[in-house]
């Protein structure tokens, strides 16, 4: 058993995996010789020549574990697969993008092993980031504090370590679709929170893109709040309210004699395609849930190992 493993998704990143590994083995392993580490690279089915720049660095170190996916499954996947393939005391997660500093693993080592935190992530206080990615990044991480997770970070994190017992326990939940920063914080363990500013990506474009980032957030609200079905509830009663007391005021204009009511198509069509448009939505809301659950029950694997390269 290692002291730590360093899991590092890898998704087309084949320009950041040569400094990439030489910052991890000159600033984290080589000053922490009293801990045994390992990295395990998840290749998660690069288009790019990833794997071979992967197969080059494993003849290089003698300490990295490469694992192959069939195909390209996702970053979570990825994450999950090296948390449940290795057997360490503890599990750090890093982006291969360069964007996160290497280095503050040592501060994450140092409050597991000496001050016996179980989680330790790094919150990001600045990003560099465009204005509209920084704006939604903010809203995203607001709805999920207040709806799924209270406990969740302001700055949002996904550059953290957990403890064999927290990551023991995010592999017992084996959600069909995890939104893992959360079941971390679920679990309530003793954490720590060391600010930081992500830099900017040194090579290509990101391919966590906005579709991919939506599914996520959606993710995060649907697999862990009931909010979205209560609005639902609360939006029908007051519809409802709203429907008797129209019902009432025409009933009293008829029998008082109040006045003609406006009757027409135009107003009458409003109303039908605003009724109509929420139960459309509601009818995508319980989709959501009827889907996730079916995700559930199938339990098909998250992804699937080509081949492990030692």
């Amino acid at each position: 058993m290692c002291d730590y493993s360093i899991i590092i998704p890898v998704y087309c990143n084949s320009e950041t995996l040569n400094e990439l590994m030489h910052q991890i083995e000159h600033k984290i392993i080589k000053r922490n010789p009293e801990l045994t580490g390992q990295v395990i690279f998840c290749e998660d089915g690069s288009t790019d020549d990833s794997f071979q720049k992967l197969t080059e660095l494993n003849k290089s170190y003698n300490n990295i574990q490469i694992l192959r996916f069939t195909r390209n499954f996702g970053q979570i996947p990825a994450i999950l697969a090296g948390l449940d393939i290795s057997d360490s005391k503890a599990y750090i997660v890093i982006s291969a993008d360069l964007q996160d500093p290497v280095e503050l693993i040592n501060e994450f080592l140092n409050h597991h092993f000496k001050e016996n935190f179980e989680i330790v992530y790094g919150e990001r206080i600045g990003r560099a980031d465009s204005f509209t990615s920084k704006i939604a990044a903010k809203f995203f991480y607001k709805i999920i504090s207040r709806l799924s997770f209270p406990n969740y970070p302001a700055g949002g994190f996904d550059y953290f370590l957990i403890s064999k017992k927290v990551r023991d326990l995010v592999l017992k939940m084996n959600q069909a679709n995890p939104f893992i920063q959360g079941e971390i914080l679920f679990t309530g363990h003793k954490s720590k929170s060391i600010p930081y500013k992500r830099g900017k990506r040194p090579f290509g474009t990101s391919k966590w893109t906005l579709s991919k980032k939506i599914t996520y957030f959606i993710d995060g609200i649907m697999g862990y709040s009931f909010f979205p079905l209560r609005m639902m509830s609360f939006l029908g009663l007051i519809l409802f309210f709203i429907s008797i007391s129209f019902l009432i005021f025409i009933i009293i204009s008829k029998v008082y004699g109040l006045g003609n009511m406006p009757y027409g198509w135009a107003s009458l069509m409003v109303v039908l395609l605003f009724l109509g448009g929420i139960q459309m939505v509601f009818l995508g809301v319980l989709g959501e849930y009827l889907w996730r659950i079916l995700s559930q029950v199938r339990n098909k694997p998250q992804y699937i190992i080509d081949e492990i390269i030692k």
